[in-house]
């Protein structure tokens, strides 16, 4: 599909202050032949206006990129989960693959947050997750 030729002049508009519109196709043209992408890097923090307006070009061409190679059926949404929602000791060494001895030693130690309800401990996924990053980052 090729776009309806137009002059440049189509394209300059204003006349104290003349603007270009960049069309997204082109955007993504620009990125891929022109190195554009990395111009927008190397040169970030240089002039506020230049990158803002590298950021609206690279912004435009990832949009455009999204809708031209895109899939006509949506992808399914992934099932939500509560992040709040409180897990046991059992289940939280279960999903972090250790034993629910080294669960309650981490909550001894406070490196995972918990509450205790009834005399029994209670977790948060969020922190769970938040233990296991931390746990990774630290074997890394």
């Amino acid at each position: 599909m090729t776009a309806p030729e137009r002059p440049p002049a189509a394209y300059v508009h204003g006349i104290g202050a003349p603007v270009v519109i960049v069309p997204a196709r082109v955007c993504a043209w620009l990125e891929r032949h022109a190195s554009l992408n990395e111009v927008r890097v190397e040169n970030r923090g240089v002039d506020p206006e230049v990158d803002a307006v590298l950021v609206a070009l690279r912004v435009a061409a990832l949009t455009w990129r999204t809708s031209a190679t895109g899939t006509p059926v949506a992808a399914k949404p992934e099932a939500a989960t509560d992040l709040n929602q409180w897990l046991s000791t059992t289940q939280a060494a279960d999903i972090l693959y250790i034993t629910d001895r080294a669960v309650r030693l981490a909550i001894s130690d406070k490196r995972l947050p918990a509450t205790s309800v009834n005399g029994r401990w209670r977790i948060t996924r969020e922190d769970v997750q938040h233990f296991a990053a931390a746990k990774a980052a630290q074997a890394a």
